[in-house]
């Protein structure tokens, strides 16, 4: 079986990587997010924008002229930027491990561009990485997965502001048992 057309679109290293740029109600021109993915080069980059427009994950918040060119400045829309539903179902093994590489390699070129500033501080900056297990009933897991959600869907409507700055919650939960 073959991934979902949403899984093969949103699950490219490239094009997960723009999604990512654009999280949290960002809303960025070609030129930007360039400047946040340095390592791909720009022909790639224009070539995997165009995709997710032209299949709707990205949208076009302004237009203006530039140089006798058009710029744009692209926001995400959150309904069709992840894998859910019937496409999440439908996905093999083979298709999770590969969208799992894709978000780890995000997560990677996340930290990387953290910690390539001048004076990383992890406890003043508020960032980390743990891993701990936790011994829960379906239902258990389920009212932690809804608290984590709301306390996200809380924040998430923020907008940049004095003293605010983006942060990226990563999330990733591993059944550790065999299922019984």
């Amino acid at each position: 079986m073959s991934p979902s057309p949403s899984a093969d679109l949103i699950l490219h290293p490239v094009r997960l990587r723009i999604v990512q740029s654009l999280l949290g109600e960002r809303e960025l021109t070609t030129a930007e997010i360039s400047a946040e993915l340095p390592d791909v080069p720009t022909a790639t980059l224009y070539r995997h924008i165009g995709t997710l427009a032209k299949a709707g994950v990205l949208a076009v918040a302004q237009e203006r002229p530039v140089r006798g060119t058009t710029e744009r400045t692209y926001r995400l829309d959150a309904t069709k930027s992840s894998v859910e539903g019937d496409d999440l179902a439908s996905m093999t093994a083979e298709d999770h491990r590969r969208g799992f590489m894709a978000f780890a390699a995000g997560l990677l070129d996340a930290f990387d561009q953290y910690t390539a500033r001048d004076t990383p501080d992890l406890v003043r900056d508020g960032a980390g990485y743990r891993q701990t297990a936790l011994w829960m009933t379906d239902e258990e897991l389920a009212e932690f997965t809804a608290a984590i959600r709301a306390a996200a869907q809380k924040a998430a409507p923020n907008g940049p502001g004095e003293g605010r700055h983006r942060r990226l919650f990563s999330t990733v939960l591993i059944p550790a048992d065999p299922p019984a």
